[in-house]
Order: C-alpha cells, then sequence, then structure tokens
C-alpha cells in the first residue's frame, strides 16, 4: 500500500515507560494506517530522517507543533514492522518511509509480508523526528556502561558480569 503525500504523520508510544507500545501512524483523507514499531526503530528513524535533511540541504520549516503530533484513535495496529527504510526523492521534494511487516516464519510460507510506502514532506519528517526522539526520551534512563533501560530498583547491567546492581545509591 502506499499513501502520499500524507495530511499528517507521526511516532509515538502508549502506556508508562518500561511497559510502552511504539507506533508510527499516518493519516491520508480518511485512511489511517497504524504500524508497531520498536523503541530503538522509532530513534533510528528519528537519526536517519535529520541526516537525510541534513544531505538534502534546503531550508526545512517547522512544520507540524508538537501539540499535534498525538496519535488518531483508534490506535489499532494494521502490523508490525521488522524492516523499515527511508530515504529521499528529490522530482517530488519528498520523503519516503518504507514499513515491511515482520511475519512469524510459519505465516511467512504462507503469505506475502505486507508493505507500506508513506510519502511526506521534509517539515513533516522534521516534525516527527522531532517527536519521536522526546517520546524515546521520556522512557526508562539507559546504562551508561551496556545501553540497556534501567528499572528504578536498579540495573544488573551486563558489562559488569552480573556482579554488580547499578542505580543504587
Amino acid at each position: 500500500m502506499e499513501l502520499g503525500p500524507v495530511d499528517r504523520i507521526t511516532a509515538d508510544a502508549v502506556g508508562e515507560p518500561g511497559d510502552r507500545t511504539f507506533y508510527i501512524q499516518a493519516r491520508k483523507d480518511d485512511r489511517l494506517v497504524t504500524v508497531l514499531v520498536e523503541k530503538q526503530q522509532v530513534q533510528l528513524l528519528s537519526a536517519s530522517i535529520l541526516e537525510i535533511l541534513a544531505r538534502v540541504g534546503k531550508e526545512t520549516g517547522q512544520g507540524p507543533e508538537e501539540d499535534d503530533m498525538g496519535l488518531e484513535s483508534p490506535v489499532e495496529p494494521d502490523f508490525r514492522a521488522g524492516r523499515m527504510s527511508i530515504g529521499y526523492q528529490e522530482d517530488r521534494d519528498l520523503l519516503v518511509l518504507e514499513l515491511e511487516e515482520t511475519l512469524p516464519e510459519e505465516e511467512a510460507e504462507a503469505r506475502e509480508a505486507e508493505r507500506l510506502l508513506l510519502w511526506a514532506t521534509r517539515e513533516q519528517m522534521l516534525s516527527l523526528s522531532r517527536h519521536g526522539a522526546l517520546v524515546c526520551a521520556r522512557g526508562r534512563p539507559t546504562c551508561q556502561l551496556c545501553g540497556n533501560p534501567m528499572d528504578p530498583e536498579g540495573h544488573w547491567c551486563p558489562a559488569m558480569n552480573g556482579h554488580q546492581k547499578t542505580g543504587e545509591a
């Protein structure tokens, strides 16, 4: 399926830090698509958008405000994304986000994975990048040694070979 250029695109999370579910959502006219993603995918997407915009070298406006970047209801995912890729098409002056469904092994033999192409303006993608980074930053802090999230009650750090629980006073 291909949507674009989309009327809006966002990435957000539902739930409490440590138990959040992340989504990418886009709307084109009356068609709303929601894709379940991992936090790391949102972080990588946010950084990748900035890299692409820097390479494009065109001045990019601010895009939608932070208040307009929340998820629309109903938040019902069409599929879970496995592979994601992003690119820029100069002749259309649009960025394209490709999301491919991840399928369990037994389903992969029976059907083809869904694929979604979302075309958006540089301004929309800049807002997506900013908002996605903010959403990810609202989560649990990460351990400086191993990079894994730390729980409020402490963290068994693999870099310490499990011998020391970090985060304790």
